[in-house]
């Protein structure tokens, strides 16, 4: 299995950390910005194969067949997030987690028609 959710969390956070360790950046970067940083996934609001990031107060849906931004604004931050896009397992990783997503919403809507019977 790959990476949870939570941990490519973490890769995107350490990438932004390791893109703002330069001497150029390091009087506007706020590491403290990045520490609710979270990715989420949910095929019962949005079918399509999608992952969420928020970032602070900003939010913005992404499509994972072409990694493009479908909805929200994550601001400058979208810079980073594209390159992490980028990095070799990024994509796997998040796809693999998508099918979990969707198997977890099969067993849900599965129990909801047990209930209904």
């Amino acid at each position: 299995m790959g990476k949870t959710l939570n941990e490519m969390a973490g890769d995107l956070k350490a990438l932004i950390k390791d893109l703002n360790s330069d001497a150029h950046n390091a009087s506007s970067y706020r590491p403290e910005k990045y520490n609710n940083l979270k990715l989420s996934m949910d095929p019962h609001r949005d079918p399509n194969p999608h992952v969420v990031i928020s970032i602070a107060i900003s939010e913005a849906t992404f499509n994972l067949n072409t990694f493009e931004k479908t909805n929200g604004s994550l601001g400058p931050d979208e810079k980073y997030v594209q390159r992490w896009f980028g990095k070799s397992a990024t994509a796997e990783n998040l796809r693999e987690c998508w099918k979990v997503a969707e198997s977890g919403k099969e067993k849900q809507a599965k129990q909801d028609e047990k209930v209904d019977e």
